[in-house]
């Protein structure tokens, strides 16, 4: 707690008049954009772990207590009052660790237990609809598989794979006629259908959607940068590069 409390004052040192002009100037809008890419940050490093994931975790921490600072000055709140906030809520949301409700037993019966108890806080009892609470400002990989969970849980949903696998093939179809009658808002329309289907395919299958797009993405590049480094971009056709592509893939 001594070394958290040394890293606040630091961050209220920067943003006194003598400290550090760009930290006084920004504002809780300046920073949206830091914290999302120290967020991707962490994400890119998590599968490695140690030093790197440290370093990372430590900017993400950064971007917190330079929020609640900024909050703190406007007479809002105070790290603290961040930190004891979401520590009564894992203590209200987990009774059968910290209350005397011990017939929990399972992983599922967490979930809805803490659906339960989530539904009777004051910031969600004003919430109407099943999908209410999910953030706009989500990637929109991430936002529709939220969707289809919220949607899921009240039995609207897919009874096997089988069927969504059926409604991708679907939405393919359905998104080549559209290309092939040159109806590009109307394909537009049905591509959209398409990723929302395959986000529901990841679904299913157990897949986070949008670390799988990553990977591919990462693949992609290995490949890309394999043929890059092996050929002069500019003079080779697009059969040499397919060549080496080939070579990268194994």
């Amino acid at each position: 707690m001594e070394k958290f409390n040394k890293f606040v004052n630091i961050i209220k040192k920067l943003r006194k008049p003598d400290g550090c002009p760009w930290d006084r100037e920004q504002t809780l809008e300046t920073l949206k954009p830091h914290l999302l890419e120290e967020t991707y940050e962490v994400l890119e490093v998590m599968d490695e772990g140690g030093e790197k994931l440290k370093n990372e975790l430590g900017d993400l921490l950064l971007q917190i207590v330079f929020q609640a600072n900024i909050c703190e000055e406007k007479g809002e709140f105070k790290i603290d009052d961040v930190i004891d906030s979401i520590s009564e809520k894992m203590i209200r949301r987990h009774p059968h660790v910290f209350g005397e409700k011990n017939n929990i037993k399972t992983s599922d019966e967490v979930l809805i237990n803490w659906e339960k108890i989530k539904k009777e806080e004051k910031e969600h009892k004003d919430r109407n609809s099943v999908l209410d609470g999910i953030p706009k400002g989500m990637s929109a990989l991430l936002r529709a598989e939220k969707l289809q969970k919220k949607a899921s849980k009240i039995g609207f949903d897919w009874p096997e794979i089988h069927g969504v696998i059926d409604k991708v093939e679907e939405e393919i179809d359905e998104l080549r006629d559209e290309i092939m009658m040159e109806n590009i808002e109307k394909a537009r329309e049905e591509l959209g259908d398409l990723f929302f289907a395959l986000v529901n395919l990841s679904r299913h299958l157990g897949v986070n959607p949008e670390i799988c797009l990553n990977e591919a993405s990462n693949k992609f590049e290995r490949r890309f940068r394999y043929v890059e480094s092996n050929c002069n971009l500019e003079e080779s056709t697009l059969e040499e590069m397919d060549k080496l592509w080939e070579e990268a893939k194994k």
